[in-house]
């Protein structure tokens, strides 16, 4: 029995192949369409810093979309602010914003106090002014380590927790807290600063001043940390003020605005004048004006004004009472007032209404984070994927404050 090889032929021929490159192939690629790609950025995402989620869509490696979307921290903060008392109110406002909560308590107590038309006793003006600065320092230190921890640097973060842990070791002293205060009261502070309290902050301020070269040369001027912040994420000084920003992100883009020398509030007008503290602005000094690295760099020099106004405070304080003299149930004269502060991430506004009773009729926030975080809309698309964790991390926003 004779054996029958069969050979395999092909389906499709080099021939056909050839004849395939024609008219034919080049209709069928006119055909392919291509979708972007929406991809969830959060709730999870660990340099969104807190639960929120942002819907990124993606053709490729670009960005084409950005939409933020809140609510998973949301706790109805204003609306508890017209069910209880005006002084059962201020543990609510330190859970805004947790990396600052001396500022919220402060900005709180003056819209009341102005509501109230009281006078603050100076000592707690200074103590105030102290607290508030320390804790600018405290939320800066966060922003910065954090953020070069989301671009892979992970010593810096080290470094500036180092600091930190000295600033809340503070805080524990003079309130028993580390991070929801509830120490800066209507009327002034809950209680003097402990023996020792006022030589310890001096010398947080020396060992601070030299701290501050090392993040600096670190991180800002590192080579690698440059090329991923520089000439990214650009907002221009039109952009900022049509979006309403305010702070470090303002002030990033080189637009010249601080409430403590504007609108001032406690001693920051006696501070101004005398010569003691500057407003840091973006220059576009690596890249672009108003790109990420100039925010960052804005928030890193923010740090030493803020010593610089410690420095002043420490030496110019008196001694004498802390708190004004105010009934035990408080009942705030019919009227309403708006307060805005300087805060880490910016103008930090409360709005109240009073009928003269023991609670709030309206109780209304501005937050920073809020206000700053709808440019991410505006300035991510046309910007790689890559880029995203950088220009997030950029905005330095808290969810508790854009929630509430």
């Amino acid at each position: 029995m004779s054996e029958q090889t069969t050979q395999y032929k092909p389906s499709i021929t080099i021939a056909d192949q050839q004849a395939a490159a024609g008219k034919g192939a080049r209709e069928f690629m006119m055909d392919v369409r291509t979708t972007d790609l929406e991809v969830n950025m959060g709730p999870q995402h660990p340099a969104t810093h807190g639960v929120m989620r942002i819907l990124i869509r993606a053709d490729g490696e670009l960005v084409t979309g950005a939409q933020p979307h809140l609510g998973y921290l949301h706790r109805c903060a204003e609306k508890i602010g017209e069910n209880v008392e005006w002084l059962q109110y201020l543990p609510y406002t330190d859970r805004y914003d947790y990396l600052s909560s001396m500022n919220n308590n402060l900005g709180y107590s003056l819209a009341v106090e102005k509501l109230l038309g009281i006078e603050i006793p100076r000592r707690a003006s200074m103590i105030r002014t102290i607290c508030v600065e320390l804790n600018r320092i405290a939320s800066h230190l966060v922003a910065f380590g954090t953020y070069g921890l989301d671009l892979g640097a992970f010593t810096p973060f080290l470094y500036c927790f180092r600091e930190r842990e000295w600033l809340l070791m503070l805080f524990e002293k003079i309130c028993g807290a580390r991070l929801t205060y509830s120490y800066l009261r209507i009327g002034g502070v809950f209680n003097d600063a402990p023996p020792g309290w006022l030589e310890e902050v001096e010398q947080f301020c020396d060992v601070f001043d030299e701290k501050w070269v090392e993040y600096r040369d670190l991180l800002m001027m590192n080579h690698i940390f440059i090329k991923r912040t520089a000439d990214i994420g650009v907002i221009t000084p039109e952009q900022a003020l049509d979006f309403g920003l305010t702070g470090p992100m303002l002030r990033g883009s080189g637009i010249d605005w601080d409430l403590r020398r504007d609108m001032p509030y406690m001693l920051y007008d006696e501070i101004w004048k005398a010569g003691v503290y500057q407003i840091p602005l973006g220059s576009g000094a690596q890249g672009v004006l108003g790109d990420c690295w100039d925010r960052v760099y804005v928030r890193v020099q923010e740090m030493v004004e803020s010593i610089k106004i410690v420095r002043w405070c420490l030496a110019n304080i008196e001694p004498g009472p802390t708190i004004a003299e105010l009934p035990k149930v408080l009942r705030v004269p019919p009227g309403e007032a708006y307060v805005g502060i300087e805060n880490p991430r910016g103008e930090l506004g409360h709005y109240l209404v009073s009928d003269g009773g023991k609670v709030a009729v309206r109780c209304r926030v501005r937050g920073p984070s809020f206000c700053n975080l709808p440019i991410l809309e505006d300035i991510m698309p046309h910007t790689f994927l890559a880029d995203s964790v950088a220009i997030i991390g950029s905005t330095d926003v808290v969810i508790g404050e854009t929630d509430r």
